[in-house]
């Protein structure tokens, strides 16, 4: 696998601020005789991108017999994921595999990829959004207007949690705490004392070694044992922020255009397979290893203590709704859905 220096070297990546997609060069076509080759890259890293993006990778791979070939790189390993979709738009690399809210999608609906706080309460919410409430056809117009890039198809993967050196019993525990979290999330956090890090996903278990990090409000007790943070921090707080990530998968526009119909129909296929394993993986993984995981310690905040959270991300949901009129539009589903939640009752409000 080619360095990300020499990748960036031979796509012409010239800069990596303003220029803009200018600076990247024009996607080398293959002749028709030989197989179509594209690159995606992951917001995952090595350990977890096994789980969450390469069974999809994989199966196309096997099914395509040869006429067409995705090379997978994982996070960072091309471009940094901040500059995902830009890269993709320019066609140096072809596809993604990663939340709007990371890859700093210039769309008006980045705000909800990653972890809206609140929006959802488990991994079968988000395709319900997108598939029976509307938020697919929102994504896909978003898309279609930022231009060089196709919106494909989302899912859900696990709820947002902390995981830190020192127990969370309380809010005021929160007070200080340097957490690696998503950009919205963040944001959102913030009001309660903790200060959002940014880092090379890479780089995060060394910086809570090394103590620049006090821990993670980035994903479930799954992928804190999967990819090693469950080695480097203590405590796992079972009050979630969100109960699912909302994450997609994308395509660069002409990329999309130039594969035959049956190859875009697979691919389709092969992604829906991949949000098939991602939720026994994902909803097997964070009951068994609360219940069994011997390396986090479990802590609550009380229930009572914990609704000031609820009550201000409806506050922050009002904020957000009052920006843009499509950003209303998702907030509006959000409570439609919600509501609907609560009257359903039974497992379907609890997060």
């Amino acid at each position: 696998m080619q360095s990300r220096r020499n990748f960036l070297k031979k796509a012409g990546l010239v800069t990596a601020g303003a220029a803009g997609a200018s600076t990247l060069a024009t996607p080398y076509v293959m002749a028709q005789s030989t197989p179509i080759k594209w690159r995606l890259q992951t917001y995952a890293g090595a350990a977890l991108g096994p789980h969450v993006t390469k069974p999809a990778v994989d199966a196309f791979n096997a099914a395509a017999k040869g006429e067409m070939e995705i090379e997978l790189y994982y996070a960072d390993q091309l471009v940094p994921t901040g500059e995902l979709f830009r890269a993709m738009q320019a066609g140096t690399i072809n596809a993604v595999h990663s939340d709007d809210d990371s890859m700093a999608a210039p769309v008006d609906i980045s705000v909800f990829g990653g972890y809206f706080p609140f929006a959802t309460k488990h991994i079968l919410d988000v395709p319900a959004l997108f598939n029976q409430h509307g938020l697919a056809e929102i994504w896909r117009d978003a898309y279609a207007k930022a231009g060089g890039v196709v919106w494909l198809s989302a899912a859900g993967q696990d709820p947002c949690h902390f995981n830190t050196k020192k127990p969370i019993t309380s809010l005021a525990d929160l007070q200080g705490l340097r957490l690696y979290t998503f950009p919205t999330a963040g944001k959102f956090l913030a009001q309660f004392g903790v200060i959002p890090v940014v880092l090379p996903y890479e780089d995060v278990q060394v910086a809570v070694q090394t103590g620049e990090l006090d821990g993670m409000s980035w994903s479930g007790i799954t992928e804190d044992y999967t990819v090693g943070w469950a080695d480097v921090t203590d405590h796992f707080t079972t009050n979630n922020i969100s109960g699912a990530w909302i994450g997609s998968w994308f395509v660069n526009e002409k990329s999309w255009a130039d594969i035959p119909e049956h190859l875009q129909k697979l691919w389709l296929a092969c992604i829906d397979a991949g949000h098939t394993y991602r939720n026994q993986w994902y909803w097997g993984g964070e009951a068994s290893l609360r219940a069994n995981g011997d390396k986090l310690k479990l802590t609550t905040i009380p229930a009572a203590e914990w609704a000031q959270v609820e009550d201000a991300a409806l506050k922050f949901w009002d904020e957000i709704a009052a920006e843009s009129e499509t950003r209303a539009k998702v907030v509006g589903i959000f409570k439609e859905y919600n509501a609907m939640l609560k009257k359903a009752g039974g497992v379907y409000t609890q997060g």
